[in-house]
C-alpha cells in the first residue's frame, strides 16, 4: 500500500523520485527471499520513506487560507510521533491506505483522482484543486469545527467522526466569506452589532434615504461618534446619508441587542481582521433555501444553540438584558473555514458550484481552461 502511495505521489504534487520507489521496490522483493537483513533493511527503508512522505504532505500549499493563530497551520509531525500513530492505529494497514495523518477529506479526494474516479476532465481539475485545499485542514485526532463555504454547512469534527452538522448562511460572490482558521475563544450573549462600513453604505444608508432616521430606530440602530472603545450616540439626523450610500463618508451604525438584531442572541467569538463571526440570526427564512449566499460574509447558524452546547458542554443563556455578556470556552475549539468544491460523498464525490470563482481563479493562474461543468448542487448569488 504504502509502496503504491509512493509511485502515485505527484497526485499530490509531490516527485515520486524523493521518495526511491525503485529502490524500495527491489529492497521489498530482496526481503521477500527471507533473508533477516534483507528484511530489516527494507522495513527500515519503508519507515524512512513514509515519514518523508507523510511529512511532506503535512507542508500544505498557499490555497490563500488566512491562519488567524499560526498554531492552526499545519506542520509536519516529529517522525517518532507519526510512527507512534502508526502503530497505535487499529489497523495499519487502514492507517496508510486512509492518509490517517491527513484530514478525512484527503484519502477520499486522493483515491477518486488516483483511480480515475470522475466524470470529466473538468472533474479532474476540481479534484486536484480540492486536494490541495485539503492538505490545509487538520487531521482528525481532536475536536474542530469545519465550514465549507461552497457547500453552505458547518460540520463538528470528534475523533475523525463527524458529530453534529448544520445549514449556514455564508457571504454573497460580492463579500467571500475567507478562508480561514482560528480558535473559537468564546461566546457573547445577547450581542451588539457594529455594521462594516461598506454594509452600512449598501444596507443601512439607501432605508434612510427612503423611510428618514425612524428606519433606524425601528431596527435598534444608533449612530455613534467613532470607533473607539467609548463612543458616544449621535442625533442620526446629523449624518449626510447621501454620502453614506455614495461611499463617501464613513459611519459607525451599531444594531442593539434585540429581536432584529443580526446576529440573534449568540455570537461566537474567534477575533480576527477580517470582521468574520459564526453567529445566531433571526432571519430563519434564508436557512431553508438550496442556495444560502446572502450575509455580509459572517457565518450564520441553524443552530447556534446546539453548537453551543457542542462546544460549551452546556446550554447558553444570557443573565439579564446586558449586552455583550462574555462567556469563555472551556477549552479552545480550532474553527476552519474551507472552500470545498468536491466532498467525500459515501463511495462517491458531490461537487458544488464554484460560487465565488476559486476554481477557476486557480485554474486560471495554473494555465488551466474555464470549468464547464461537473456541478450537482444549485448555488445562485442572490
Amino acid at each position: 500500500i504504502l509502496l503504491g502511495l509512493l509511485e502515485s505521489a505527484e497526485v499530490d504534487g509531490l516527485d515520486p523520485d524523493r521518495y526511491q520507489v525503485r529502490k524500495l521496490a527491489a529492497a521489498l522483493r530482496a526481503a521477500w527471499g527471507g533473508d533477516r537483513r534483507a528484511a530489516e533493511r527494507a522495513e527500515r527503508m519503508l519507515s524512512e520513506a513514509f515519514v518523508d512522505y507523510a511529512r511532506d504532505l503535512r507542508r500544505a500549499p498557499d490555497t490563500g487560507m488566512i491562519y488567524v493563530d499560526r498554531q492552526l497551520a499545519p506542520t509536519p509531525w516529529p517522525a517518532r510521533q507519526l510512527l507512534d500513530k502508526a502503530a497505535a492505529a487499529p489497523s495499519l494497514e487502514r492507517f496508510i491506505d486512509g492518509l490517517g495523518w491527513m484530514n478525512p477529506a484527503y484519502g477520499p479526494l486522493r483515491r477518486a483522482l488516483v483511480s480515475r474516479a470522475y466524470g470529466n476532465d473538468d472533474q479532474r481539475r476540481i479534484l486536484a484543486l480540492n486536494l490541495e485545499r485539503a492538505r490545509a485542514l487538520p487531521a482528525g485526532f481532536s475536536r474542530f469545527v469545519l465550514v465549507n463555504a461552497a457547500a453552505q454547512r458547518l460540520y463538528v469534527y470528534e475523533n475523525g467522526e463527524v458529530v453534529d452538522s448544520m445549514r449556514v448562511v455564508v457571504g454573497k460572490p460580492k463579500h467571500a466569506t475567507p478562508m480561514m482558521s482560528a480558535f473559537i475563544r468564546g461566546a457573547a450573549l445577547n450581542p451588539y452589532w457594529n455594521v462594516p462600513p461598506d454594509l452600512a453604505a449598501e444596507r443601512i444608508a439607501p432605508n434612510v434615504l427612503k423611510q428618514g432616521v425612524g428606519y433606524l430606530k425601528g431596527l435598534g440602530y444608533q449612530v455613534l461618534s467613532d470607533w473607539g472603545d467609548n463612543p458616544s450616540v449621535i442625533d442620526p439626523a446629523t449624518v449626510d446619508w447621501q454620502a453614506v450610500a455614495d461611499g463617501r463618508v464613513e459611519v459607525r451604525v451599531r444594531q442593539l441587542p434585540g429581536p432584529h438584531n443580526a446576529l440573534g442572541v449568540i455570537k461566537f467569538v474567534f477575533p480576527n481582521a477580517q470582521g468574520i463571526f459564526l453567529h445566531d440570526t433571526p432571519d430563519r427564512q434564508l436557512l431553508t433555501e438550496a442556495s444560502r449566499l446572502y450575509s455580509g460574509g459572517c457565518i450564520r447558524l441553524e443552530d447556534a444553540g446546539r453548537l453551543g452546547r457542542r462546544l460549551f458542554g452546556r446550554d447558553l443563556k444570557k443573565v439579564g438584558d446586558d449586552p455583550e455578556q462574555m462567556v469563555a470556552i472551556p477549552a479552545l475549539v480550532p474553527l476552519y473555514v474551507t472552500y470545498l468544491t468536491a466532498v467525500p460523498n459515501g463511495n462517491s464525490i458531490a461537487y458544488f458550484d464554484d460560487v465565488y470563482g476559486r476554481d477557476a481563479a486557480r485554474l486560471a493562474q495554473l494555465g488551466g481552461e474555464r470549468l464547464t461543468g461537473g456541478s450537482s448542487s444549485p448555488a445562485q448569488a442572490r
